[in-house]
């Protein structure tokens, strides 16, 4: 049976051009190429856990123009669940400009649009379908206050709960310890521990109020560091050839959703996260970058 996971989340349309390098202030270069696609991490999420092969439910907002019906498009192209997307009638679709230089690095500015809009009503409505999932991922491309309720609504239901604290942003501890699993990467750490970069495990440490809890710093071309209570450990992550590490994260954290719910132990999980955010790297875009799970298992297979 296939891992069921529920991703409350963001849809954003991605404006992605690409360039030689990123302008300095006030400066203007030429870039190379430029890009419409879907984004938003919920939404990259979503798609990278189907093509994963899992039965994904996503619950957002889009607004009733071109770019939410990209969104709805791809969502049924994936096999998607799309019962809970609401069509907001007085927000536009979010939108993200992205900047991609030649090296992979990327810069980013989001308009988050109908996604700051989801209500309790939107995740009520659901119910049900969170009832029956295994694993519910949410991100901070929502309110806030949507996110506490969706990770306070996946523990009431018997969930592993997933935060994925990204952009970075700071919550309250008692909305933190409502996640099972918290992801983020070392500026995000830093945001969401209020503590100086750079000590890793004494950042993590202060985010964790039980033993059940798990933090999962992605640290890029370093792999993935987890530490809980009393265990921490360094899982490495995959060399490929970058192209472009936007969505790298959204991969990860979708990949270690479908792990977990498939029953993998944290550092198999975390390799998978790994191995699918590796593959996600070697091409351009964030959604349509996405592997499918014969290419992710292939990769594992060749590192053994």
């Amino acid at each position: 049976m296939a891992a069921k996971i529920v991703i409350v989340g963001s849809f954003n349309t991605d404006l992605t051009t690409y360039m030689e390098r990123m302008p300095r202030p006030g400066e203007t270069v030429y870039g190379r190429e430029f890009v419409i696609g879907p984004g938003g991490k919920g939404s990259n999420q979503a798609v990278a856990a189907a093509r994963l092969g899992a039965d994904v439910t996503f619950i957002g907002r889009v607004g009733q123009d071109v770019f939410g019906e990209m969104g709805l498009k791809i969502w049924q192209d994936e096999g998607i669940n799309t019962d809970f997307i609401v069509r907001d009638p007085n927000h536009a679709t979010g939108v993200a400009p992205i900047f991609v230089e030649d090296s992979g690095e990327n810069v980013i500015v989001v308009a988050l649009g109908a996604n700051q809009a989801i209500q309790k009503a939107d995740l009520d409505a659901a119910a049900e379908i969170i009832a029956q999932a295994d694993v519910l991922v949410t991100q901070l491309e929502i309110n806030y206050d949507m996110v506490a309720y969706a990770l306070k609504l996946g523990k009431e239901k018997g969930l592993r709960t997933i935060l994925n604290p990204a952009p970075a942003g700071t919550l309250p501890p008692d909305v933190v310890a409502l996640a099972d699993y918290i992801t983020p990467n070392e500026t995000e750490l830093e945001v969401l521990s209020k503590m100086p970069g750079g000590e890793f495990t004494a950042q993590a440490q202060s985010l964790l109020t039980t033993d059940d809890q798990t933090v999962m710093v992605t640290m890029g071309s370093k792999g993935v560091q987890y530490v809980r209570k009393n265990d921490s450990g360094l899982i490495p992550s995959f060399k490929v050839d970058v192209v472009d590490t936007t969505g790298a994260g959204d991969a990860f954290n979708a990949g270690m959703a479908v792990a977990l719910a498939e029953g993998l132990e944290l550092r198999d999980a975390l390799a998978f996260g790994n191995a699918t955010a590796a593959l996600a790297c070697t091409r351009p875009g964030t959604a349509r970058a996405m592997p499918h799970r014969d290419e992710v298992d292939a990769l594992l297979a060749k590192s053994k």
